[in-house]
C-alpha cells in the first residue's frame, strides 16, 4: 500500500529543487551582506539602547523590541537605488581583453584619448584627457566638454562613415585654443556597434611658433632689404657715372661700409637671438655673482661712454650677489641695457648703473635689482608694453641711424625668462628711463671659481 502511496506523489524536479536551493543560499548571503555592512550601525544602536537601559530607565522589553526592530529594518526593507547600481558594478565582469589592452595604449599616449561608445558617451579617457577637460566624467556626453558643431557631427556620423575624419576647431573659454581632433570608429566594415576613439592634438602653440617665425622672417627681410638696395644702388653707381670721381667714390664708400656694418650688427643680433631661444627651456645652473657681472659691463663700455661724451656711474652690492644664471648671458643683458641709454640719452648727460637687494617676503626669495638709468628724451606710456618686442622701434628713423637693430630688448627678454627673472620698464616723457633686471638671490652658496669678485 505504500509503495502504490509513493508512486502516486509526484517527485520535485531536480532543476527545480536546485534553484529553490540557490534562491535560499542567495537569499542568506544577501542578509549576511547587509548585516555586515550595517554592524557598526547596529552596534552603535545596541549600545544606545543599553544606555538607555543602564541610565534612563527603560524597560529592556521595549529596549529589545526596539533593537530587534531596527535590526529587521536594515535586513529586510528595500534598498537605495545607490545601493542597487554599486552592487551591479560589483558584479559588472572586468573588461573585455581588447579595452582593456586599448585602455593601456591609451594610458601610454602623451596627446588626450577618449573613447565613447556609438551614442557619444564616455567610457574612457586618459590621464591627458582629464588633465585638459576638468569636468570629463565616463557616462557623460562628450558635449558637455566640447560643444563645437563640426566636431559633434563627426562623432555622430562616425558609425556610418566608417573612417577616421580630422575636425579643426577653436576654444575660447577658460584660455584660448586651437585644437585637431581625430574622430575614429573602432568598426570593421559595415558595422554600426563600434566604439568610437576620440585623439585631441593642441595646435595653439605650434601655430603661434609659426606665427612668429612668419613674422620674423618678414621683419628680418625688410631690415635686411634696405641696406642691400644701398649697397647695391652705390655700387652701380660707382662702375658707371662715379666711376673716374674720386670725391664720390670716397663719400660712397664711407656709406657703404656704414650699410655693411649695419648688416654685421643686426646678423649678430639674430644669432644672438637664436642661441638664446635655443635653450630658453633649459635654466642655467652656474652660479654667478652680479658684481662680477657689473664688473664686466663697466670696464667693457666705460671707453664707449667716453667716447659718445656719456659718465658712466656703477654702484655694486655690497656683498656677494649670488644668483644662478650663465654668467655671459647675463652680461649681454646688462650690456644692452647700458648701450641703449648711451644711443639714446642726451650727449654729456650720465648713465647710472644701481644695485639692491630686495628681502625676502613670506615664502618668496629674495631678489637682486640691477638698475639702468639714464637722463633721455624718456618714452611715451603706449610704447611700454611693446618695447621687448621684436623689431620694435619707438622711432624707426632715430633707431637705424643710431646703429639700433629693434632686437636688444628682445634678446634681454629671452635670456631673463630662461633665468626665471623680470624686467621692468619706467620712463617719464622728458626725465629719462628706467630698465631694472630683477634675479632670485641664492643663499648660502658661494660662485663657482673664477665668476667670484676678488
Amino acid at each position: 500500500m505504500s509503495d502504490q502511496v509513493e508512486h502516486r506523489v509526484p517527485a520535485l524536479p531536480r532543476g527545480l529543487l536546485g534553484k529553490a536551493v540557490q534562491a535560499v543560499i542567495r537569499g542568506f548571503r544577501e542578509l549576511a551582506t547587509r548585516f555586515w555592512a550595517s554592524l557598526w550601525q547596529i552596534v552603535a544602536v545596541a549600545v544606545i539602547m543599553a544606555s538607555l537601559v543602564l541610565i534612563a530607565g527603560l524597560s529592556k522589553a521595549f529596549a529589545l523590541i526596539g533593537f530587534a526592530s531596527f535590526v529587521a529594518s536594515v535586513l529586510l526593507l528595500p534598498r537605495h537605488d545607490a545601493e542597487i547600481v554599486q552592487e551591479d558594478l560589483a558584479r559588472t565582469p572586468p573588461a573585455s581583453g581588447r579595452t582593456a589592452a586599448m585602455q593601456l595604449m591609451a594610458e601610454a599616449l602623451p596627446d588626450p584619448v577618449i573613447l565613447l561608445n556609438p551614442a557619444g558617451q564616455v567610457l574612457f579617457c586618459n590621464a591627458p584627457a582629464r588633465g585638459l577637460f576638468a569636468s570629463l566624467r565616463q557616462g557623460s556626453h562628450i558635449s558637455s566638454v566640447i560643444r563645437t558643431p563640426e566636431f559633434l557631427d563627426a562623432v555622430s556620423a562616425a558609425p556610418d562613415r566608417g573612417r577616421a575624419v580630422t575636425v579643426t576647431y577653436a576654444e575660447r573659454v577658460p584660455v584660448g585654443r586651437r585644437m585637431a581632433a581625430t574622430v575614429a570608429p573602432l568598426s570593421r566594415g559595415g558595422e554600426r556597434a563600434g566604439n568610437i576613439l576620440v585623439l585631441l592634438r593642441d595646435l595653439t602653440e605650434i601655430e603661434r611658433i609659426n606665427q612668429m617665425r612668419a613674422d620674423f622672417i618678414a621683419n628680418a627681410s625688410h631690415e635686411l632689404r634696405t641696406p642691400l638696395a644701398s649697397l647695391r644702388g652705390f655700387i652701380e653707381t660707382l662702375q658707371s657715372s662715379a666711376k673716374q670721381d674720386p670725391a664720390a667714390r670716397e663719400r660712397f664708400l664711407a656709406i657703404m661700409a656704414e650699410q655693411a656694418s649695419r648688416m654685421t650688427r643686426l646678423i649678430d643680433a639674430l644669432l644672438s637671438l637664436s642661441r638664446v631661444e635655443m635653450n630658453a627651456h633649459v635654466p642655467p645652473s652656474d652660479l654667478v655673482d652680479l658684481n662680477d657681472v657689473i664688473n664686466h659691463a663697466k670696464d667693457t663700455l666705460e671707453p664707449l661712454a667716453r667716447e659718445m661724451g656719456f659718465r658712466l656711474e656703477v654702484g655694486r652690492f655690497p656683498r656677494p650677489a649670488v644668483v644662478r644664471g650663465d654668467r655671459d648671458e647675463l652680461v649681454q643683458v646688462l650690456q644692452n641695457l647700458v648701450q641703449n641709454a648711451l644711443k639714446y640719452g642726451d650727449r654729456g648727460g650720465i648713465v647710472r648703473i644701481e644695485a639692491k637687494h630686495i628681502p625676502s617676503i613670506g615664502r618668496q626669495a629674495g631678489r637682486y635689482a640691477i638698475a639702468v638709468i639714464d637722463k633721455g628724451p624718456g618714452i611715451a606710456p603706449e610704447h611700454l608694453p611693446r618695447l621687448t618686442e621684436r623689431f620694435y622701434r619707438v622711432d624707426v628713423a632715430s633707431s637705424r641711424e643710431k646703429g639700433g637693430t629693434g632686437l636688444g630688448l628682445a634678446i634681454v627678454k629671452h635670456i631673463l625668462n630662461r633665468h626665471r627673472g623680470e624686467l621692468a620698464i619706467a620712463s617719464t616723457p622728458g626725465k629719462g628711463s628706467t630698465f631694472t633686471v630683477m634675479l632670485s638671490e641664492v643663499k648660502n652658496a658661494l660662485p663657482e671659481r673664477g665668476t667670484a669678485v676678488g
